[in-house]
């Protein structure tokens, strides 16, 4: 299999405008994106996250915190609640409750929560304030995008290589099926901002 290429990038407004239009990304979500990608990359050079992998796991998650009828506002909450399932065993992994239901409200079993999906256990791990008010967000895009971003950086994994890139992905969500979601919809970013070509 093939991966996209990273596309890494500076956040600056007439790109976001243009490439929101080009991609139906929306505007906060994008700009969320590229600072993350932008910001670990500064951190972790040999990493290679490009904005369009953290924004095709935004896509595949939560529709880029729209799942639901939601949206982001302009301080990038969402605008409402974005909780997952109950990882009760049934059509999932059996995840029993590891926050008290302090981020997604469940006390039994945990649930993966905000417009990146991150289970309260991992978030406990690698939730980052990206948005600079003091305070990791799982429902803040800035602080759940950089968080992503972080997390498949991990390990020093180097995306710009397919099997960097895939392990990082199955490290997100252990499926095939989802591996391959999220690589097509990276790759359909990165062509329809016409950035790159796919290797």
């Amino acid at each position: 299999m093939t991966t996209a290429v990273n596309v890494t990038r500076n956040p600056d407004a007439g790109w976001v405008v243009r490439a929101a239009g080009q991609t139906g990304i929306p505007e906060r979500a994008l700009r969320a994106y590229v600072a993350a990608a932008e910001t670990v990359d500064a951190a972790a050079p040999g990493c290679g996250i490009g904005w369009n992998t953290v924004a095709a796991l935004g896509f595949v998650e939560t529709a880029h915190g729209t799942y639901g009828g939601g949206s982001l506002t302009p301080a990038g909450q969402v605008s409402r609640p974005v909780v997952g399932p109950a990882l009760d065993g049934a059509g999932f992994a059996a995840i029993a409750d590891t926050d008290a239901g302090a981020l997604d409200g469940d006390a039994r079993w945990d649930r993966a929560v905000g417009p990146m999906q991150f289970i309260p256990s991992t978030w406990q791990l690698v939730g980052r304030d990206g948005n600079g008010d003091g305070t990791a967000d799982p429902f803040n895009i800035d602080d759940a995008a950089l968080s992503a971003a972080t997390y498949l950086c991990a390990r020093g994994r180097d995306l710009t290589t397919t099997e960097g890139w895939t392990e990082a992905i199955y490290a997100y969500n252990q499926s095939d099926a989802y591996i391959q979601q999220v690589r097509d919809q990276a790759t359909k970013y990165a062509t329809m901002t016409g950035e790159i070509t796919v290797r």
